[in-house]
């Protein structure tokens, strides 16, 4: 059984996101899978995703909104919903375009794999659009939290940050197999304005955090808050977001 799990909370992401993801990994998993969504409306998700609630983090505003909310995933299974073993975390956000068998199959012996923060490439920090962990394995990193935060939040500004410099051992996925949209996908200026993004070959998982999001990415837009940004966000549409979502869609209507 191959564990996976994601979390949706607020308004940002509707429930076409959970059934996008979910149909994307029954695609590219094999075997049984368990697909488990943890949020506050579980409206409009379809059947085979287990949801329960999205467990709520003792941290101030906005803090308490943010990625930090993530950390209660590292409690032990009874603050969990009795979840036990290995889970592949998933942002809402990813796209599925290889094969997540091998997640489960490197560094089986780890408590916490995670994917290289390409933005900071080098540093050591990771990016928790797509890691695995052991649940309770790590617990320490929610309980040092909540007793330190003050502390923490003058010291990190994100979760991802906080979790690489304090987990024990930190490991990370091989660098082809989960790549940052803006970074790996984006053409170079000025070709972005004619050349589409490209989907780097190897590639399993894509994340994309910040803007854009992937039904923005693939009608083209890059949402900015500052005019003159314009003159270089600027993306062409990335088609082969769409053709993923649909083969994913279709792969569970042929009975995959």
């Amino acid at each position: 059984m191959k564990n996976f799990i994601c979390m949706k909370w607020g308004s940002l992401y509707g429930p076409e996101y959970v059934n996008r993801l979910y149909a994307m990994v029954r695609k590219n998993a094999s075997g049984p899978i368990r697909f488990v969504c943890l949020t506050d409306n579980a409206a409009g998700v379809r059947n085979e995703v287990e949801c329960y609630g999205c467990p709520e983090i003792p941290l101030p505003e906005p803090q308490c909104r943010l990625g930090w909310r993530k950390l209660t995933l590292y409690r032990e299974s009874e603050h969990l919903f009795g979840l036990e073993g290995d889970w592949l975390y998933l942002d809402l956000d990813v796209v599925v375009s290889g094969s997540l068998d091998p997640f489960f199959e490197y560094m089986p012996e780890k408590t916490f794999v995670v994917m290289q923060n390409w933005t900071q490439p080098g540093k050591g920090i990771g990016n928790t659009s797509v890691y695995r962990f052991r649940v309770g394995a790590d617990a320490y990193l929610f309980d040092h939290l909540i007793e330190n935060q003050a502390e923490i939040f003058k010291q990190y500004r994100n979760s991802q940050t906080y979790i690489s410099r304090t987990v024990k051992e930190l490991n990370f996925w091989p660098d082809d197999w989960c790549v940052l949209f803006k970074t790996h996908c984006v053409p170079p200026w000025p070709a972005r304005f004619w050349q589409e993004p490209l989907l780097p070959q190897g590639a399993k998982v894509v994340a994309f955090p910040g803007d854009p999001n992937p039904h923005d990415a693939v009608q083209g837009r890059w949402p900015v808050k500052k005019s003159y940004k314009k003159l270089y966000k600027v993306i062409r549409p990335a088609r082969w977001i769409r053709d993923i979502w649909d083969d994913a869609e279709h792969s569970l209507t042929d009975g995959h």
